[in-house]
C-alpha cells in the first residue's frame, strides 16, 4: 500500500503569510488545513521573523509534514519588499531545516501554471482551481491562505522530477549551503 505523504505549503510574507496542508496517497490529493499567520499588526521587522519561525515550527509540530514546498520571492519593483520578504522566506526555511525536512522552492510563475496551465493566472483563478481540486467549500478570507496550499499541491504535481522542472531541494543546512554558494559570507 503506497504510503500517504503530508506536505506543507508556505507563501512567505511579512504582513500576511499563508500556509496549507495537504496528503496525497497514490495520487489523491486531500485538504488537511489552510490558513494565514497574521503579522500585520506587528511594527517590529525582527519580531516578524520571529514569529514567522516559531509559527513554521508549531505548524510542524501540529502537521509532522514529510516535506515543505515554499513560494520563492519574485523580483518586484520595490528592493526593500523583496528584501524582507526573503528574509521571510529564508526563516520559514530555516524552519524546516532545523527539523531536517526537505525544502522545495517554487517561483509563483511555476506554481501557477502548475495549478491553471498558466503561469500568469490571477491568485482568484488559482484559489478557484484550488477549490474545484480540492473540494472546499468557502473560500477563505485571505488568498495567501491558498497561494500556500497552491506551493503544497505545485510539488505534488511535479512528483520526483522536481529539480527538473524549477523546484531547489534543500535536505538540510549542508546541502543548502552547498547548492547556494552565492550566499555564503
Amino acid at each position: 500500500m503506497a504510503q500517504e505523504k503530508i506536505i506543507l505549503g508556505i507563501d512567505p510574507g511579512t504582513n500576511i503569510m499563508g500556509y496549507g496542508v495537504i496528503t496525497e496517497q497514490r495520487g489523491t490529493l486531500k485538504l488537511v488545513a489552510a490558513g494565514i499567520i497574521d503579522l500585520s499588526k506587528m511594527d517590529d521587522h525582527h519580531l516578524k521573523l520571529r514569529k514567522i519561525f516559531e509559527r513554521t515550527i508549531g505548524l510542524i509540530n501540529e502537521y509532522m509534514p514529510d516535506e515543505v514546498a515554499i513560494e520563492a520571492p519574485f523580483f518586484g519593483k520595490n528592493v526593500q519588499s523583496m528584501l524582507k520578504l526573503g528574509r521571510a522566506q529564508g526563516v520559514a526555511i530555516a524552519a524546516a531545516l532545523s527539523r531536517t525536512i526537505p525544502v522545495f522552492e517554487y517561483s509563483p510563475k511555476k506554481i501557477k501554471q502548475s495549478i491553471t496551465g498558466n503561469g500568469n493566472a490571477s491568485k482568484e483563478q488559482v484559489a478557484s482551481m484550488l477549490q474545484s481540486l480540492l473540494k472546499f467549500g468557502e473560500m477563505p478570507r485571505y488568498l495567501d491562505a491558498t497561494d500556500g496550499l497552491a506551493a503544497a499541491v505545485c510539488h505534488c504535481f511535479q512528483g520526483k522530477n522536481s529539480d527538473l522542472t524549477g523546484g531547489k531541494s534543500y535536505s538540510g543546512w549542508k546541502a543548502f549551503i552547498s547548492q547556494n554558494p552565492e550566499r555564503q559570507g
